[in-house]
């Protein structure tokens, strides 16, 4: 480098190309880049230096065993927390990253604080009904219809809680004729989840329950949790028997309660669900028997009628007879009336006969003509003697034709015709019938209703 080059040089801090800025622009750039570049996020830890001014915000630092940060709580956002922050206790906050413009000092503002055991319970709960709920096993298509009435009721709660109290006295009260198992589980402590599965599976293997109620009492969060258990969401889905869960109060939720086929908000609600109210269904029975009793008398009526009007249509053989035999004296009647119009006709012509022979007197005519008279007499009354033989045959034909027919005459006899009750058609054979049907017998006198208890071939 020359000296001309060292004495026109600019210094290196008073180069136009760089950027100089003060302390507050400085630590607003590095506040814009931590908010900027980390989201809202949750950390555990330790509260200390709490501090609590009359502006209502809240100060104080989140420490674990190795560090710690400041954090800041506006009273906007803490004022929907449930408890007031102490020094050493444990919490859990989501918060975002930033630094504190004034001092410099890097910080984190909290939007949200919780107890750090209930929040990683919380955290649990959520993260589970999550993925389940990914899974599909929230999804109403997979949801079974409870039965309108239940032939047995399982009840997986504990044998010594409040739940299976109300749940027997609900049943009681609504439904007594129905039977109810006890399935005894813990429903509390490590052991419940175990044993609330176990019971779920027993119930579904020995095909006994129609539906099965899985419930407890109210209690915490902890207390709750063996319904939050993973397998016990599972082992609800897989259940064949529909399940409604009772768990808790009306305001606590638990992943059984999504998982179930429905959702009680108390054990005693699931009871009230599981079964119909007894007083309600002796009213439709009530009902349904002024129904039936209407709809007989009508039917009762309706067949009177048509009996009357087949009585009306059905008419006697004697009538027939009667008919037939007055048909056969007009028959008679007019029979004879023509013999003797006939005879008149004859008697008219003979006198004619006579009176054209008389001028002549020829007595060997006239006595042939008295002979040959005499025959045609003869002739005549053996003709209409025949004629008269042959109607009474036919007569008497006819008549042992209708006695024949006369189906009085075979019920006389001692036998009957049998028929469908409802139908009338008449039965031929027992492949007609069926166990329980009624039937109806004609005898010669009076009929018979009957219910059919067997066949035989």
């Amino acid at each position: 480098m020359s000296h001309q080059d060292l004495f026109t040089s600019t210094p290196a801090h008073f180069s136009p190309e760089r950027e100089i800025i003060s302390v507050s622009q400085l630590n607003r750039r590095a506040r814009q880049l931590l908010e900027t570049q980390f989201p809202l996020l949750w950390v555990e830890g330790e509260l200390s230096n709490v501090s609590i001014p009359s502006s209502g915000h809240w100060y104080f630092t989140l420490k674990d065993d190795q560090a710690q940060v400041r954090c800041a709580m506006f009273r906007n956002r803490n004022m929907l927390v449930r408890f007031k922050p102490q020094q050493g206790q444990q919490v859990l906050i989501r918060a975002r990253v930033s630094l504190y413009e004034g001092r410099g000092d890097y910080q984190i503002i909290v939007e949200h604080m919780e107890e750090a055991g209930t929040g990683a319970l919380q955290r649990a709960f959520e993260q589970l009904k999550a993925r389940l709920g990914q899974e599909g096993l929230f999804d109403p298509a997979y949801k079974k219809p409870l039965p309108g009435l239940p032939g047995r009721i399982g009840v997986i709660t504990s044998p010594t809680g409040a739940a299976i109290r109300d749940i027997l006295s609900v049943l009681e009260r609504r439904f007594p004729a129905i039977p109810v198992t006890l399935i005894p589980v813990a429903v509390q402590g490590k052991e419940a989840a175990p044993q609330i599965v176990r019971a779920l599976e027993l119930a579904n293997r020995s095909g006994l329950f129609d539906v099965l109620i899985v419930a407890r009492g109210g209690g915490s969060l902890e207390d709750l949790w063996p319904f939050n258990e993973e397998i016990v969401a599972r082992a609800i889905f897989a259940s064949r028997v529909p399940v409604i869960s009772g768990v808790g109060h009306e305001v606590d939720f638990t992943i059984a309660d999504f998982v179930a086929d429905l959702r009680a908000p108390t054990p005693s609600a699931a009871a009230e669900l599981v079964v119909p109210d007894g007083n309600d269904w002796l009213d439709k029975f009530i009902g349904f028997e002024v129904l039936l009793e209407e709809a007989m008398l009508r039917k009762l009526r309706h067949w009177q009628q048509r009996l009357t009007w087949l009585r009306q249509r059905l008419r006697h053989p004697r009538e027939r007879l009667e008919q037939q035999g007055q048909r056969l004296d007009n028959l008679e009647l007019r029979l004879k009336a023509h013999i003797q119009h006939q005879l008149g006709n004859y008697r008219h012509k003979l006198e004619q006969l006579r009176l054209r022979l008389q001028p002549h007197h020829p007595q060997v005519r006239i006595v042939r003509l008295h002979e040959k008279l005499a025959q045609q007499q003869q002739r005549l009354v053996s003709l209409q003697k025949q004629q008269l033989q042959g109607y009474k045959q036919r007569f008497n034909a006819a008549l042992r034709l209708l006695n024949t027919l006369n189906p009085l005459n075979t019920l006389e006899r001692g036998y009957s015709l049998t028929s469908h009750a409802e139908s009338g058609q008449l039965i031929s054979s027992s492949k007609q019938i069926v166990t329980g049907e009624l039937v109806k017998t004609r005898l010669a006198e009076g009929e018979l209703i009957s219910r059919v208890e067997r066949t035989l071939p």
